[in-house]
């Protein structure tokens, strides 16, 4: 298991009630292999990592000094450190999300957050994984997918090999299953309201070469 943190699943299942035993699992090197080269047949570059310090050190040489990043929510992205390293300003990047976070009212914020699924490089977790090669991820109101499709210069996401299923069904069973119960707890106890599933996005295949890059990480994180 990978860096826990205050909203990780093991802190959630509980409360959700899911079952981690048939969504959570470590696949064999054998299916992982085989996702990857699937995954890269639609044009998605994979980046395999040991652990969650090699998924941050490859995120931190893929974004270049002064780009634009932005990010959706995501447990995925604290438990290997990249929230923190935002805030601590040791990277030279314009950070979208603090921008947002920094705006005075409420339709500013809104209005920046509209434009920031055009940032340079946006950055999420994925919901589910198909060793089929499609990647697939849901959220209430579009924020952390909109920029998946196409507005983003650049998408890179971030998942541990736990979200591997095997087929494009079993991927969006894995969200309604699993992700959305996790997703609806940790919102319930962040924000004091519930999620559901709003908007899904399912990446089947990208025209733009080193568009999109998949960071693997062989562990289990996030949900």
């Amino acid at each position: 298991m990978g860096p826990v943190t205050q909203y990780s699943a093991v802190h959630l299942i509980p409360e959700a009630k899911v079952d981690p035993a048939k969504w959570s699992r470590i696949p064999s090197e054998q299916v992982v292999v085989h996702t990857v080269q699937n995954i890269e047949k639609r044009g998605i570059t994979v980046i395999r990592t040991e652990n969650a310090a090699e998924a941050l050190a490859v995120l931190k040489n893929l974004i270049p000094p002064r780009a634009e990043v932005m990010n959706g929510s995501s447990t995925t992205l604290i438990e290997i450190g990249y929230e923190a390293l935002l805030q601590s300003g040791e990277m030279a990047w314009v950070d979208q999300h603090g921008i947002i976070t920094a705006a005075s009212d409420d339709i500013q914020r809104a209005e920046l957050r509209r434009k920031s699924v055009s940032a340079d490089y946006f950055l999420s977790g994925v919901n589910a994984i198909a060793g089929t090669g499609e990647l697939v991820s849901c959220d209430r109101t579009g924020s952390r997918v909109g920029a998946w499709p196409y507005a983003a210069g650049h998408l890179i996401l971030v998942s541990g090999i736990n979200k591997i299923v095997p087929t494009l069904p079993d991927a969006l069973q894995r969200v309604r299953e699993y992700a959305y119960p996790l997703e609806d707890a940790r919102a319930k106890r962040a924000y004091g309201v519930g999620s559901r599933i709003g908007k899904c996005v399912i990446l089947a295949n990208e025209e733009i070469e080193r568009r999109i890059f998949l960071i693997l990480i062989n562990d289990s994180l996030g949900y």
